[in-house]
């Protein structure tokens, strides 16, 4: 098993490396850079892509040279090449004793645009130390946004994740035992309406309903906490903020109920059926003796294995609407900002992280199967 997990994590390296290399290369042809959302908030508006209407489509953000976009024509050009340098987009070469600020460079030093390839190299370099940069508009490094967004995502995350196990895995028992009945069949017609639920629509019922939209005021509108939530008692922090997350919970979690429960369900029937099943019952055990001494662990081995990738899915994956609808400023927000405002330390930094963890994420579910399962070997594999 070491040999295999060793292979694995040696994996990892060039996988992660395709991935960042693929997104880098797909942002070179992305029309508007940070320099455009500069100009755009410096003439009042709140998109780049305005600021960049009837342009060429090169972006001078990923480091093109002469462009025709009005978002640089509004830029004075020493203040756009201090930006070009402090971006990482640029360098200057200036005379030999020269000192003075990025300002003064750029009125009187040369400016060498760095080549694309040549930026990817640093950046990889640097986020390989886990030093990520800082955002281009936060004032703030991308380590300390990804940790100040967590606790939303976190929550999502994780009340999502097991309210769909505590609710999905009895449920699924329940209809592979009594599978062709009424229950069963009354049970998927409901799940499977859940599922074909939209998100956007079922949050916006909810706020309707018991958010005080039209009816009644139960839950509160925005946010995770009540103003002034650190005066609180222990007691009261915890039903406040149970109070706040009901809501996107149960936004978040309404469609997840149908996969696992269906799984749940054919896994169980799938053993039900074996041999072995049989066997115990001919020795006289009780049908909850067979359910749970001998189908649960066998039937249960792909559901509990797949719960770190679940959870890191639901996690990492938190839903821009849930969170958008619900005021919450959690990943999912920061992800989408970065995008629209092209915050390219933030949208790399972030998915180098992300897709870091989900890669190890996968060497843990492996681990989870042998775990559950001692007989599964990936090295016999091999």
């Amino acid at each position: 098993m070491g040999g295999y997990i060793l292979r694995r994590l040696f994996l990892v390296i060039p996988t992660l490396f395709g991935i960042m290399l693929i997104n880098f290369a797909l942002t070179q042809f992305v029309p508007g850079g940070p320099f455009d959302q500069i100009e755009a908030r410096l003439e009042g508006g709140g998109d780049a892509i305005e600021a960049v209407t009837g342009a060429s489509g090169e972006d001078p953000g990923m480091g093109a040279g002469d462009s025709g976009y009005q978002g640089a024509r509004g830029l004075p050009p020493e203040f756009r090449a201090k930006l070009e340098v402090e971006f990482g987009f640029a360098r200057f070469t200036c005379p030999e004793g020269f000192e003075g600020n990025l300002l003064a460079q750029a009125q009187a030093c040369e400016k060498e645009m760095i080549p694309a390839w040549e930026r990817f190299t640093i950046m990889m370099g640097k986020f390989l130390r886990f030093d990520f940069g800082e955002s281009y508009f936060r004032s703030a490094s991308v380590t300390d946004l990804i940790l100040e967004k967590m606790p939303v995502s976190i929550t999502l995350g994780l009340w999502s994740t097991l309210i769909a196990y505590l609710i999905s895995i009895p449920l699924g028992i329940r209809k592979a035992v009594r599978d062709g009945s009424a229950f069963d069949s009354w049970t998927s017609g409901i799940i499977i309406a859940a599922y074909a639920i939209p998100g956007l629509l079922f949050a916006i019922l909810l706020l309707v309903l018991f958010a005080g939209g039209s009816y009644w005021k139960i839950f509160p509108l925005r946010g995770l906490t009540s103003p002034g939530w650190e005066e609180m008692t222990m007691m009261g922090k915890v039903l406040d903020y149970l109070w706040h997350i009901t809501l996107p919970v149960v936004a978040s979690t309404i469609s997840s109920f149908a996969t696992l429960t269906l799984l749940t369900k054919n896994s169980f029937l799938d053993e039900i059926k074996k041999h072995y099943v049989m066997t115990a019952r001919a020795k006289g055990l009780s049908e909850r003796q067979v359910l749970y001494g001998h189908v649960f662990r066998n039937a249960m081995l792909i559901v509990i294995a797949g719960f770190p990738a679940l959870f890191v899915s639901v996690f990492f994956g938190g839903s821009i609407i849930i969170e958008t609808i619900f005021s919450l400023d959690g990943l999912g927000q920061l992800g989408f900002k970065s995008a629209v405002e092209r915050d390219y330390p933030v949208i790399f930094g972030t998915l180098f992280a992300f897709g870091l963890i989900g890669l190890v994420v996968g060497i843990l579910s492996d681990l989870m199967y042998v775990w559950v399962d001692p007989r599964i070997d990936f090295e016999r594999r091999q």
